[in-house]
């Protein structure tokens, strides 16, 4: 279930095409919350709340400043050969 609402919402294919004003993007706003949370209550508690304590675990672990780094950079370097590129014609 969960492979299905990622799938649609990452999906260029919708149920309503988004050019379609407001409708378009209306069925995104109902259609993957109410997938996720269909999702969450499909998970037995006993596993849930095995994962809950986990993630509750490593609340507060130290976030990578090297991944940080690596992402901005990617994020410069994109914006600098756009740019360059723009400028060149």
């Amino acid at each position: 279930m969960a492979g299905a609402v990622a799938a649609y919402a990452l999906s260029p294919i919708d149920l309503i095409p988004d050019f379609i004003p407001v409708l378009g993007y209306v069925d995104d706003l109902v259609i993957v919350p109410l997938g996720i949370l269909l999702t969450v209550r499909l998970i037995p508690t006993p596993l849930m709340d095995e994962l809950r304590a986990e993630a509750a675990k490593h609340e507060g672990t130290p976030t990578s400043r090297a991944g940080l780094a690596i992402i901005v950079g990617i994020w410069i370097a994109a914006s600098g050969l756009a740019g360059w590129w723009l400028w060149r014609r």
